[in-house]
């Protein structure tokens, strides 16, 4: 199925809202011929910028959805304008309940030491068939070891859920996809530590006003502050460069 897509400085935001999300999602596991689906925010979006193979990995993503309520104001005012936020960890609860229903087999990469494990365990008990669970080590390349792959490829997951960060996430997706087969990689933030139990989500009125990047500085100042306070107000000017470089300029008329 083909959506528009808004975009914003290199990467480009699917024009969906969480419920089509879902399904898109599973018909890409349907077709069997697996695929990359990313949760961009600001941060994605400043370093597609700075950063060459993450934004050449957002040009081959199948799907791409807006985690983080700053873009779906930009998509107002750059269009096409966005129906909503659709956060990552606001997919995988009906993302892991349709991975029940159709018997999905699921492998987890990533969260804190030893809560895929724990992840895995929850969701067992949920009804999802969760058939890996590792907490392995990747390069900030997305480099991994051998092993690693060879337990994600032996298993043969339908949905592989990568919990490693951004930009590391997506350049491990994008390094290894043409290994995995009929695999759905999601790039997935912290969401498996959120699963697990391990990190608190924000609250619900923070996320929607666009303030969940405040919850997490407080909770983590010595890790954020510099993503945060430094890094990320670059996505204005990001935004603004789109807005010019879409007009029609006056050196097109003769």
């Amino acid at each position: 199925m083909v959506t528009a897509r808004f975009t914003v400085g290199e990467v480009g935001i699917d024009v969906v809202d969480l419920h089509a999300a879902v399904g898109r999602i599973e018909t890409l596991v349907k077709a069997g011929r697996g695929g990359a689906v990313f949760t961009p925010n600001v941060d994605h979006v400043v370093n597609a910028r700075r950063v060459p193979a993450l934004a050449r990995a957002y040009s081959r993503v199948e799907l791409s959805l807006a985690d983080g309520m700053p873009l779906v104001w930009a998509s107002r005012f750059l269009g096409p304008p966005l129906p909503g936020r659709v956060a990552g960890s606001d997919l995988a609860g009906p993302l892991l309940v349709r991975a029940a229903e159709q018997s999905w087999r699921v492998y987890l990469l990533g969260g804190q030491r030893g809560a895929a494990e724990e992840a895995a365990s929850r969701l067992r008990n949920q009804g999802v068939a969760v058939v890996g669970a590792d907490g392995a080590v990747v390069a900030a390349d997305g480099l991994a070891e051998e092993q690693v792959l060879d337990r994600i490829i032996g298993t043969r997951p339908d949905l592989l859920l990568v919990g490693l960060g951004s930009p590391k996430q997506e350049l491990f997706i994008d390094r290894y996809r043409h290994l995995f087969g009929g695999t759905v990689a999601l790039g997935c933030g912290a969401v498996i530590d959120f699963i697990a139990g391990r990190v608190p989500r924000s609250p619900a009125w923070m996320s929607r006003a666009g303030l969940e990047w405040a919850y997490r500085l407080a909770k983590e100042p010595g890790r954020l502050w510099r993503r945060y306070l430094l890094h990320d107000p670059f996505f204005v000017a990001i935004v603004l460069h789109t807005w010019w470089r879409n007009l029609p300029h006056s050196s097109s008329k003769k």
